[in-house]
């Protein structure tokens, strides 16, 4: 089959898009589902978190596999447990088993998702892999966009457990689509690692000074977003006492924004570097963190001045995460999987540790949020600039 880089952005997309489905078409029926399971929404909130260390343990597993059987297989046996897992969580009625199955859930969809960077190394490399990252990144905002509101939608069709099922026919559709239209992209004349160099492989990455840079730029920006997400329930559906309706508007302004910014990304590559672009979106991201630590401790964080800081926040990760990933990657060419199945398991455990920090202590108000994307933000900036060279002028010529 005949690969071109909008191709491969739109089917590599469509196969990203698994993982915001699973975690934002239920946000707005969290607090419902806390209800049926009868536990608190604080509680049920922890099922995102559990999702994300499933879903990072399944990358840390799966990956090296990819690299060693060929991303197809480890693709499509990762669709199937996904599926079944979403058919499952439909029968929970309690927190124990929604929390099993969401973990069950994740580990297939981190066998899915791994892939995705390394189709398009296997594919393209540098600048190149980067516009296509951002153009598949962008496109794949559609899913955290349209997710809330299609969860809303089933929601009030027919109940929460509705939500799940459509995740199970998605999958189902992915394992069509990318089994008839995506052909094997690793290069079968690769050696394959054996299991104890996959161990020496991920001590590798460990070990890169500078891959490690990257790899902490992507997971504290992570952290931040996904402390914004867990708290987002109990932000817009008690805090400001927004209805489910509304939830998904004032979330979805977050992804638009963050697509923009991937678009930016995008037209700034023709004349910075990655690298460049990288430090931007942190700063950022920082200027915003603290903007909202000032406007809790001011008391004066409305949802006029909460929702523009947030968007701030989480509109940079369109300049950060397609940066990173590319600039790891081109260090790593040769175990693009396993390079990519650490940074996914790191990323995705800072998300969950995030909105640990977020949901387990019931704190009714905004400080667990804001002080956690605070200190994400510090972390990001700090691993990039000390762990990472600063570009020079002359790199974008």
């Amino acid at each position: 089959m005949e690969l071109n880089p909008r191709r491969v952005a739109w089917l590599v997309a469509a196969n990203t898009a698994l993982a915001p489905f699973a975690i934002d078409a239920y946000l707005p029926a969290i607090g419902i589902l806390a209800e049926s399971i009868n536990a608190s929404i604080h509680h049920t909130e922890l099922s995102i978190s559990m999702f994300l260390f499933g879903f990072a343990l399944g990358q840390l597993c799966f990956g090296p596999l990819s690299d060693r059987l060929g991303r197809k297989p480890v693709l499509l046996s990762g669709l199937v447990v996904f599926m079944l897992a979403s058919l499952m969580i439909t029968t929970a009625d309690s927190l124990t088993s929604l929390l099993v199955w969401r973990f069950i859930q994740a580990l297939g969809g981190g066998a899915c998702v791994v892939n995705s960077a390394a189709i398009v190394r296997d594919c393209f490399s540098g600048r190149e892999a980067a516009k296509v990252m951002s153009t598949m990144a962008m496109i794949m905002m559609l899913a955290p966009l349209v997710a809330p509101a299609v969860g809303s939608l089933l929601l009030h069709i027919a109940g929460w457990w509705l939500i799940f099922v459509f995740l199970a026919v998605y999958a189902g559709f992915l394992l069509w689509l990318l089994g008839t239209r995506l052909p094997e992209t690793r290069d079968t004349n690769l050696p394959a690692a054996s299991p104890r160099q996959v161990i020496r492989n991920y001590a590798s990455v460990l070990r890169h000074k500078e891959g490690m840079g990257y790899i902490c730029a992507v997971a504290a920006s992570f952290a931040g977003l996904f402390a914004f997400v867990t708290a987002s329930p109990f932000l817009y559906l008690d805090y400001f006492s927004l209805s489910p309706s509304v939830y998904p508007l004032v979330f979805g302004v977050n992804v638009v924004v963050i697509a923009l910014s991937n678009r930016v990304n995008i037209h700034l590559l023709r004349k910075r570097t990655p690298q460049q672009n990288l430090r931007l979106g942190l700063a950022v991201q920082l200027v915003a963190a603290l903007g909202l630590v000032l406007a809790t401790a001011l008391n004066v964080a409305s949802l006029y001045v909460v929702v523009p800081l947030v968007m701030m926040f989480t509109g940079m990760i369109g300049l950060i995460t397609p940066n990173a990933i590319s600039s790891l990657l081109d260090h790593f060419g040769h175990i693009s999987a396993t390079a990519t199945a650490l940074l996914g398991g790191i990323q995705f455990s800072c998300g969950a540790l995030a909105g640990v920090l977020v949901g387990l202590f019931q704190v009714e108000h905004l400080w667990p949020m804001v002080l956690t994307m605070l200190g994400a933000a510090l972390l990001g900036n700090i691993g990039v600039r000390m762990l990472t060279q600063a570009p020079k002028a002359d790199d974008a010529l």
